[in-house]
């Protein structure tokens, strides 16, 4: 193997200009997430071949550790890193397994959120105003605020501590790097998918039976069905053939009534429901008498 003492003799020039029309080839570009091949492993760093590169960078191996791939480097194998620098004043190149980690994890929350598509974290901490979710694909910090934990009042939400579960993301600034999320839109959706499902099993005509009152209003008297499979309102005019003043006139909460489907609206997800049309309309023999 030939050493060249003298970098100016033509023989130096010849290997580098070998080495650059061989570097050439392959392009390489400072802020890009590159695949780098693992050439050796010690106590305190990682070694990586990166095509193109004119020396091996080397990284911490407790960076590897902080992202959980240690375990996944072995000698041969690839790991993404940000080429941060070709070349620093020192003449090493400068990579960062972390900063590709959160690259490519931010890239999935956009491309999730363009898409509407849920993802999936765990509420690792509570902050000022809300909690901190972790994204389990990536690692990726989000905000939840307090009011986006669950469709109803929770005072204790250890349950949810550290559990996999489905949040929607509402907010992704770009600029400042935060993204924000919500488990209550998941759960209204899960929800209206649920009702929409319920609401399909009905028709007009169909008779619901022993459905139990459960309030009132100037309007009309609230129904629960299955067990609280369903609410239903029985409008005030569809009570009772004699006039009605108010529900509590007529029924006692508990109460069981069978009730008679007169509508079935799929976009507001809501049935309208009768009691009198199950009895015969007085008015229909008026003339006899």
């Amino acid at each position: 193997m030939e050493i060249y003492k003298d970098l100016s003799s033509p023989s130096a020039k010849e290997f580098e200009n070998l080495l650059n029309a061989q570097l050439s080839k392959v392009k390489i570009e400072e802020g890009k997430i590159i695949d780098g091949v693992v050439t050796k492993i010690t106590d305190k760093f990682v070694f990586i071949f990166v095509e193109g590169l004119k020396s091996e960078p080397i990284l911490d191996i407790n960076e590897l550790k902080s992202i959980n791939l240690l375990e996944e480097a072995k000698i041969g194998s690839k790991i993404p890193v940000l080429l941060e620098k070709v070349e620093d004043r020192n003449g090493n190149v400068l990579i960062s397994a972390i900063k590709a980690f959160r690259i490519k994890g931010w890239k999935e929350l956009e491309k999730a959120y363009e898409t509407n598509k849920p993802i999936m974290g765990k509420i690792t901490s509570k902050c000022k105003g809300g909690v901190i979710v972790e994204h389990i694909d990536t690692g990726s910090l989000m905000f939840c605020p307090g009011s986006q934990i669950s469709d109803r009042p929770l005072k204790d939400i250890s349950h949810l501590m550290n559990e996999p579960q489905k949040f929607a993301l509402i907010k992704l600034d770009k600029v400042r790097g935060n993204a924000c999320v919500s488990r209550r839109q998941i759960l209204s959706i899960n929800k209206k998918d649920d009702k929409i499902k319920i609401i399909e099993k009905y028709k007009v005509g169909d008779i619901i039976k022993n459905a139990v009152v459960k309030g009132y209003s100037s309007f009309g008297c609230f129904f629960d069905v299955n067990n609280g499979e369903l609410d239903v309102l029985v409008h005030l005019q569809e009570i009772s053939y004699s006039r009605v003043n108010h529900p509590d006139d007529v029924f006692n909460i508990g109460e069981k009534h069978d009730l008679l489907v007169i509508s079935v609206d799929k976009e507001k997800l809501q049935i309208g429901c009768s009691i009198k049309q199950l009895s015969p309309d007085p008015f229909d023999h008026v003339s006899n008498y």
